[in-house]
């Protein structure tokens, strides 16, 4: 039970990497909180936790709104006074080449991918500080977000802003024991990845026949990567970046 009796908000819960990391947390000993702009989603993931005996809130939030994050994290902190473990994975991925993504799909991907990041590393690290017994804070990026791909300039541009951003933060928090990484997946089979099938096929096959190891991964590949980083196995890991590609990145 490497997360027993800790709390853990994962954002972005009700399909693929979310929901993976949910029940991994949960079968783990996590009080897990999955928040999710689809409810109805995060409840079925919720409702499943709690069907195997798990410990499950599901919370409606729109991870761009600094409102809806105040209220999921002081729900957290109401029901179960601490905050162990943050997993900001809410995404979107619109993947157009350069000339071709509007302004309008700029900002949005910005600010769904990284200005959410920041509203929940802001909000987590305020409340783990004041509690005082460190904290774990999990921040999704991509490949993308560490080398150039074809198509996705506004993804790569969201991406590496928070890779970056998070090393930055981990240096700041360090002495309060709260650890900042992020995991970089490669071609995961979410639903995020299925609309980008459909968007842009050609690029797609070509992205999945590089990689080295023949096939995309699951979204437990990325689960069992936030997990580790959630426990204390990884207790003396910051400003670290887990890649998770099947070689991809290594070519």
């Amino acid at each position: 039970m490497l997360l027993d009796g800790k709390s853990a908000v994962i954002t972005g819960a009700g399909s693929g990497v979310g929901r993976a990391s949910a029940l991994r947390f949960a079968e783990e000993g996590a009080v897990v909180y999955l928040t999710d702009i689809d409810p109805e989603g995060a409840e079925s993931v919720a409702a499943d936790i709690r069907s195997i005996g798990g410990r499950a809130t599901a919370l409606h939030q729109d991870v761009t709104s600094q409102v809806d994050w105040d209220r999921v994290i002081a729900r957290i902190i109401s029901a179960h006074n601490q905050l162990d473990v943050l997993v900001n994975n809410a995404g979107i991925a619109v993947l157009r080449m350069m000339d071709a993504i509007t302004s309008a799909e700029w900002a949005r991907q910005l600010e769904v991918n990284l200005s959410s990041v920041f509203y929940g590393t802001h909000r987590a690290v305020r409340e783990m500080r004041r509690i005082g017994q460190g904290g774990s804070i999990i921040n999704l990026s991509s490949v993308a977000g560490q080398v150039g791909v074809r198509g996705c300039a506004a993804y790569s541009a969201s991406k590496g802003g928070v890779r970056a951003f998070t090393k930055s933060v981990a240096l700041e928090v360090a002495s309060d024991r709260i650890r900042v990484n992020t995991i970089h997946p490669g071609m995961i089979l979410t639903n995020m990845q299925k609309v980008a099938l459909q968007d842009n096929s050609e690029q797609y096959a070509a992205v999945t026949a590089a990689i080295p190891m023949g096939y995309m991964g699951d979204p437990v590949d990325i689960a069992n990567c936030a997990l580790f980083l959630a426990c204390e196995e990884s207790r003396y890991i910051t400003g670290a970046e887990l890649t998770v590609d099947g070689g991809f990145t290594a070519q």
